[in-house]
Order: structure tokens, then C-alpha cells, then sequence
């Protein structure tokens, strides 16, 4: 059990626990060596979940075929329309979407895939893995028992000596919610890095448990909260927590570059070094 807890985001289906960690913790070095500490390698591990989104049987490679009439009405069309918003309002090189709500479903969806490879956060991404992007995040709200096995895997990681856990994308709405229903763990620091969580209409009303009168419960076990922001990140579309969460979360803005979601910049960050680094205390990274 390690005192530091990672938890990935979307689009890791073909990775694994050991081989995120190798990627994550030299990035997360970095950010906490600016904050003056250094992290011990045997104090740092994933709670991984992407490979319960790995198609079983599947006869063809990689990601399943997948193209604008597979798109499902609901969370995974609403949620690429207001990627496609929010990378046209950050980034002259993508075209808006004026009056696309009006069109059928296929035609919108679309248009949005053609603008969203333009985006510095979609370059390089094909429709199938956009599409697919979304609708883990779908599956994620909708399915039930992939919910709670996916949550598991995070309790499985947490125990007595957890102080910190890091969660990035989709992974800061898994430890909301793990850490809401676990209210016997104590004294936790949660930094959440490019998070979803105050997305009214598409993640913040589905979060369990359920936000009341505007604002979601704190979750217990957690003494401080960092959120951390890029403005041009396009995942996180509501960049302050604070106003949902309550005035203690501390929302903090950062500047990562061209790829505004990647979580190597984030960890590279010196905010979030220095939010892990108070997280641990005196008793911190060497």
C-alpha cells in the first residue's frame, strides 16, 4: 500500500497498472521536485481500470470500427458537441458550430469529428478513437456494474497509509465518488487534474452521490483539495470546482502547452507538485 495513489483517465485500455506508473512518475517527479521534495518510487502507485474497457473477442485490432451514425443520442452526442464548442472558442483553427444542433444526428456528429481533428487535443486521434473517447465516459454513467468495478479498483489501491491521490480526467469523477462512499479513510489530499466534475449536464448531475440544491457533497475523508485547470482544456469545460464543491477546494490555472489535456504537463506543473507535496506534510516526499 503506497502513500500516493494515481488514477488514469479515458483511452487506456491497452495499457496497464505497471506501465501508466512508468509513464506517470517521472512527469510527477519533476512537478514535485519544483515544489523542493523528491518522491520515493515505492511510495507512488495506479489504481488502473482501462483494461475492463478492452473489447473482449473482438476479431479486428485496436479500437472497434466506429463512425458518426454509431454515435449514441444522449451523453456521448452531447458530450463531443460541447468538445467540439470549447475547442472552436479556444482555437482559431476550428471551425464552430454555428447552427449545427439543428442537423440530424449523423450530419452534427460529423461536422463535430471533422472540426475536432483540427484541435490540438484531438490531433493525430481518429473518428473511431473520438468516438470511443466518449463513450467510455457514457459507459462509465450508464452501466452499472462497470461502474462499481472500475470504483473497486480504487478502494483495492487505497488503505491506512494513503495521504494523496492524483486523479486526472474521467479518473477525478471515479475518486469523487470512491472517496464520497468512504468516509472511514482520513485526512486525504485529492488533487484532480484536468477535471470534468462541475460539468452541468453531462457529468456533474450524474455523480453519486447526487448534488443537492446546485452543489455536490464533500467528500469526508478529504482534508484539502487542489484542482488544477489548463484554460484551454477542452475535457475540462468547467475550469473552477470551487463554486460546486464548496470554497475549500483551492482552483488553480496552469498553461501545458498545445496538448491542454495531456497529463504529463499537468504532473509536470509546479502547482501540483506543491499540492502533493502538502498533501504528505511534514513527512513528505525526501
Amino acid at each position: 500500500m503506497t502513500r500516493v495513489v494515481l488514477v488514469h483517465g479515458i483511452a487506456q485500455q491497452y495499457k496497464g497498472a505497471h506501465t501508466l506508473l512508468a509513464d506517470w512518475f517521472p512527469a510527477l517527479s519533476d512537478g514535485i521536485a519544483l515544489a523542493g521534495a523528491r518522491p520515493a518510487r515505492e511510495d507512488v502507485s495506479m489504481a488502473f481500470y482501462g483494461d475492463l474497457f478492452r473489447p473482449a473477442g473482438h476479431r479486428g485490432l485496436g479500437v472497434p470500427e466506429l463512425e458518426a451514425a454509431d454515435v449514441e443520442e444522449g451523453l456521448e452526442r452531447d458530450l463531443l458537441l460541447r468538445w467540439w464548442e470549447a475547442a472552436a472558442r479556444e482555437e482559431s483553427q476550428v471551425a464552430g458550430p454555428d447552427a449545427a444542433a439543428r442537423l440530424r444526428t449523423p450530419d452534427v456528429v460529423q461536422r463535430a469529428l471533422n472540426a475536432l481533428s483540427h484541435s490540438s487535443f484531438f490531433a493525430g486521434l481518429s473518428e473511431r478513437l473520438m468516438i470511443y473517447s466518449a463513450r467510455q465516459v457514457r459507459r462509465y454513467f450508464t452501466e452499472l456494474q462497470l461502474r462499481a468495478l472500475i470504483q473497486e479498483r480504487l478502494v483495492q489501491a487505497l488503505s491506512a497509509q494513503t495521504e494523496v491521490v492524483v486523479a486526472h480526467s474521467l479518473g477525478s469523477v471515479i475518486a469523487y465518488e470512491v472517496l464520497c462512499a468512504q468516509p472511514e479513510l482520513q485526512d486525504l489530499t485529492l488533487v484532480t487534474l484536468g477535471s470534468p466534475l462541475a460539468v452541468r449536464g453531462l457529468v456533474f448531475d450524474r455523480l453519486v452521490p447526487e448534488p443537492t440544491a446546485g452543489h455536490g457533497r464533500w467528500p469526508a475523508p478529504v482534508k484539502r483539495w487542489a484542482n488544477i485547470a489548463d484554460r484551454g482544456d477542452v475535457v475540462a469545460l468547467a475550469k473552477e470546482l470551487a463554486p460546486s464543491f464548496g470554497d475549500r477546494v483551492t482552483d488553480v490555472l496552469v498553461h501545458n502547452g498545445a496538448r491542454a489535456h495531456d497529463v504529463r504537463p499537468y504532473l509536470t506543473a509546479r502547482e501540483t507538485g506543491q499540492a502533493v507535496v502538502d498533501g504528505l506534510g511534514t513527512s513528505g516526499a525526501g
